[in-house]
């Protein structure tokens, strides 16, 4: 049988590591190690593997799930073998942490990421009522984390000046910088419909923002504001 599709290109890399990408929309892991994923990422495996759901780990993250838009349904995978992840065809990224920063992930950008990992909820400073409530989840530790985005991004160093990204367009920034939510619209024109450009986060300080050419459409699970949620600013 002879076709284009068996091209070297095309197929399973072997001895690229634990984390490596297939090409550049597909990530392979070669298990050890625990990894989580975000479910419905596995598109193909091979050997022994097994796919459980990961709960919260503990009471204070259950409720912040709860309570925030931040829809983040982790499934852990073990086992011995390779497992193929993608979501949609988007442009995946490895990104090592090393213990030394954090890094701040939108849910919707989050592909996988090494099990030894730390994570967690954390609300964003001044995004309240208006804003919908905004929750993003942290990353910090040894270990690897893969990205998707929609489209190729770009990476935007904050430390040179104030540098503002649309909220649904923001992919992932060091955990390190606090950004701010803030509006360019005044209220009436918010009330009015607003020109659908109403709140970007604000950044300036030592670290970077990743920006994708797409913006995610807001989620509508819990507005994040108030009541229960005002415990998790900071």
């Amino acid at each position: 049988m002879r076709s284009d599709l068996f091209d070297q290109g095309n197929l399973e890399r072997e001895g690229v590591g634990r984390f490596a990408l297939q090409n550049p929309q597909l990530l392979r892991v070669a298990l050890g190690d625990d990894v989580l994923a975000v479910k419905g990422a596995m598109v193909a495996y091979q050997g022994r593997v097994e796919f459980v759901h990961e709960k919260s780990g503990s009471v204070g993250r259950m409720l912040k799930k709860i309570v925030s838009s931040e829809d983040l349904p982790l499934m852990r995978v073990r086992g011995e073998g390779e497992v193929f992840f993608a979501h949609e065809a988007g442009y995946v990224y490895l990104i090592a942490l090393d213990g030394s920063d954090a890094l701040s992930v939108g849910s919707a950008n989050l592909l996988a990421f090494d099990a030894t990992l730390q994570w967690d909820i954390n609300r964003v400073k001044g995004a309240g009522v208006m804003a919908g409530g905004l929750f993003n989840t942290t990353l910090s530790g040894s270990g690897t984390v893969a990205l998707c985005t929609v489209g190729s991004p770009v990476v935007l160093d904050c430390s040179r000046q104030p540098t503002y990204v649309d909220v649904q367009a923001a992919v992932a920034w060091s955990a390190g910088l606090t950004p701010q939510v803030v509006s360019s619209m005044k209220v009436g024109s918010l009330l009015r419909g607003g020109s659908g450009e109403a709140f970007q986060y604000a950044f300036h300080g030592a670290g970077f923002v990743v920006v994708q050419p797409y913006e995610h459409k807001p989620t509508s699970s819990g507005s994040g504001s108030g009541g229960i949620s005002s415990m998790f600013d900071g």
